[in-house]
């Protein structure tokens, strides 16, 4: 993590860089919790997270 990189949702640290989509409207990188939350607003439904290298 880069020394005082903040989320531009919450203002939280980011651990790791997520990059909003296009259609979001938003400039900046995003934590995880706020990516995630984006995520369920703009594809409503159950979303099944898989870790395709580990079959």
């Amino acid at each position: 993590m880069a020394e005082g990189e903040k989320c531009v949702l919450c203002n939280g640290p980011v651990a790791y860089k997520y990059a909003a989509m296009k259609e979001w409207n938003i400039k900046g990188v995003l934590c995880s919790k706020c990516y995630s939350k984006k995520i369920f607003e703009h594809y409503p439904g159950e979303h099944v997270r898989v870790n395709l290298d580990k079959e």
